[in-house]
């Protein structure tokens, strides 16, 4: 079998990109055939045994591509934009996959996006019969009374459909504002600023930190990684064809 180089061979099997992987082998986190590594060195992949941070790395390529993006403010969740403004593809640097964003985050919020070229993962996450939780945490200007938690959890009625109802704590408070934790079952446009000014009340900031299990876990912002195995398991198991 041809010989491919180290890096590409760390990407395909969606370990992190090329780039990354470039770092890791830089570090001496990678190793080949129980001898540490060289940027530069090329693998068969079928008889060389390669082995990063200690554990195997298979060589099998994966049929889709599976990406969390922790997506910053003033980028659209789009591939594209006919008016030249930033996009969450624009961050991607190093995936030669043609991915698209799994619903979306609008563009002043940010936090966990994925993207995929999986056609039938990305209609099972968006599809209305999902259950899986999207975790928020919202910022807003106000303090928050019990009325208005009330109205927050209450069965809301968003452009004319009733939304499905919303888990919604207090996390914290301060001069500055209050912190909201809403878990939200499905994704309407702009749900939560509509949501929020229904109760009178004014987003300062608006971030999703999970969907499910899948947490950002620290990934800073503008950054992304492939998803694991067990992840993309997860997403499937837990959605309806």
């Amino acid at each position: 079998m041809e010989k491919i180089r180290l890096q590409k061979f760390i990407a395909d099997a969606g370990l992190m990109s090329r780039r990354a992987a470039e770092a890791e082998i830089e570090a001496g986190k990678v190793s080949v055939n129980g001898h540490v590594a060289s940027v530069g060195t090329k693998i068969d992949p079928r008889a060389d045994i390669v082995t990063y941070r200690g554990k195997t790395v298979k060589h099998e390529k994966r049929k889709h591509t599976y990406i969390m993006l922790n997506k910053p403010r003033g980028y659209l969740s789009t591939t594209s934009d006919d008016r030249g403004r930033k996009c969450v593809i624009d961050l991607l640097d190093g995936v030669e996959a043609r991915v698209y964003p799994v619903g979306r985050l609008d563009m002043i919020s940010e936090g966990l996006l994925l993207l995929t070229d999986d056609g039938v993962l990305k209609n099972r996450l968006t599809h209305p019969s999902h259950t899986i939780g999207k975790l928020y945490r919202v910022k807003v200007a106000e303090s928050v009374s019990e009325e208005q938690l009330d109205i927050l959890t209450s069965p809301l009625e968003i452009d004319g459909y009733v939304i499905k109802p919303v888990e919604v704590v207090v996390s914290g408070s301060d001069e500055s504002g209050t912190v909201l934790k809403m878990t939200l079952f499905e994704g309407r446009n702009r749900q939560i600023r509509k949501m929020c000014e229904a109760a009178g009340l004014t987003v300062k900031r608006l971030s999703r930190v999970s969907i499910g299990n899948i947490k950002l876990d620290g990934l800073p912002s503008g950054k992304w990684r492939y998803l694991e195995d067990f992840e993309v398991d997860y997403l499937y198991k837990n959605t309806k064809e």
